[in-house]
């Protein structure tokens, strides 16, 4: 009877873990992938929307600051009497003048094309702005969607083990029952089920957070099945000239463009130096009498303190250069060291992974096996098998941990530049 109680208890094992695998609700028929639900997130994204329209922003004062500025409408009258018998006549007195002009600054042609390349160099920022909230979005999705796939296989792990401790109930009941077991190992066992219970329910609840993570991005889809995850044992970068392959990495892209601002206000500070010229002709009519008259007029601004003005101004805008261009030095410095890290940590995870694949998990469930050949054959316990069986779940659900960290850190690596990689690189000693 003993024997025949471990027959079912492997038999239904077998049986609960194909349910585990197979079990689909009839509605899911449609799963969420990783591409598809970074594509959700995208058309999702409002801060897509504000970096597109900064960089439109910019772009049209771009063209408004190539321009000539607006001509000056200017209307007058000159010479009107206040007192005498012509007062406030404006045709009687010859000095009377009824003026009409028109005032225009010429603007130099290379102080508006560094004025508008000014506003080219704010929409390139803008754009490298919009490519970092794009990486941002498809590595945070991607993280979100991972944590809810491995989340669901802890809780599959889970349940297979509940089931196969339900089992063991039956069989300790059935051992104590025939007087080969005894009640500890029955309580043992009940013990041993209400754990993964209480483990069951902590699961849950992280699929529920994992998915309100992952409901950030997608929306309503986050509660669809997730489909296959994409390949993990590969990553677009490795150590080899880190710098060179980070040029197009958004946050670098952000801190050139920056750079190339800064560069742009230097030379409309020195475009500056140089005096725009004002030109303005007016027609002056006068009494009936008298001949209408024709001006016209030219004004220069004098940079007379060219030392205390544009001279300073220039100084504070290659001061303001020279912290840019420092500070895309350290950013790109710190972002290679980053970068580093975490492919280091994500090939030791990776070696770790092939420990546990090695050795760890095939003796862990040597000892399990152990355990029980040696309960059936009444020269152990219930609780041997019991603390086996334990010891096996805890280094499977370690194994699991460790690869939902990996994954987090390819996803980190992978879409540190969101666009497509030329090539693909696989894990190196």
């Amino acid at each position: 009877m003993f024997s025949l109680c471990f027959v079912r208890l492997i038999r239904r094992v077998a049986a609960a873990a194909l349910l585990a695998h197979f079990s689909v609700p009839l509605w899911a028929t449609e799963s969420l992938s990783l591409p598809q639900a970074q594509q959700l997130a995208a058309a999702r994204s409002q801060q897509l929307v504000a970096q597109d329209a900064t960089a439109k922003a910019a772009r049209e004062m771009a063209v408004s600051a190539g321009q000539l500025p607006d001509p000056v409408l200017k209307l007058g009258v000159t010479n009107l009497p206040a007192d005498g018998p012509d007062q406030f006549s404006l045709t009687r007195d010859f000095m009377t003048m009824r003026s009409v002009g028109v005032m225009q600054e010429i603007t130099r042609s290379d102080k508006r094309q560094a004025r508008s390349a000014r506003f080219e160099r704010e929409a390139e920022t803008a754009e490298a702005g919009r490519r970092v909230a794009l990486a941002s979005l498809q590595r945070e999705t991607a993280i979100a969607w991972l944590d809810r796939f491995y989340q669901e296989r802890m809780r599959g792990l889970l349940l297979t083990q509940r089931d196969e401790a339900k089992l063991q109930i039956e069989a300790a009941d059935a051992a104590y029952r025939g007087g080969r077991g005894s009640q500890a190992d029955l309580f043992a066992a009940r013990s041993a089920v209400a754990q993964l219970d209480d483990r069951l329910a902590q699961a849950e609840r992280q699929i529920e957070t994992a998915t309100t993570q992952l409901a950030r991005w997608v929306g309503a889809e986050a509660v669809k099945p997730l489909g296959t995850p994409p390949a993990l044992d590969t990553v677009s970068l490795h150590s080899e000239n880190l710098e060179t392959h980070l040029v197009n990495q958004p946050e670098i892209e952000v801190l050139m463009s920056k750079e190339a601002t800064a560069q742009a206000d230097v030379e409309v500070a020195q475009a500056n130096k140089k005096t725009d010229v004002s030109v303005e002709l007016m027609y002056s009519q006068r009494g009936p009498a008298f001949s209408n008259m024709l001006s016209l007029n030219m004004s220069i601004p004098l940079q007379w303190s060219q030392k205390n003005r544009q001279d300073r101004e220039l100084g504070a805008k290659l001061a303001l250069l020279e912290q840019v261009r420092a500070e895309r030095e350290e950013g790109t410095r710190m972002q290679v060291a980053q970068t580093l890290a975490m492919l280091q940590a994500w090939r030791s995870n990776r070696e770790r992974l092939g420990r546990y694949d090695a050795s760890l998990l095939p003796l862990t469930s040597e000892r399990t096996r152990a355990a029980i050949a040696a309960y059936r054959g009444a020269a152990g316990s219930l609780t041997a098998v019991l603390e086996a069986r334990r010891g096996e779940v805890d280094m499977q659900m370690e194994r699991l941990r460790l690869e939902m960290e990996t994954a987090r850190l390819w996803a980190q690596i992978n879409y540190l530049i969101p666009s497509a990689k030329d090539a693909t690189f696989e894990a190196r000693p």
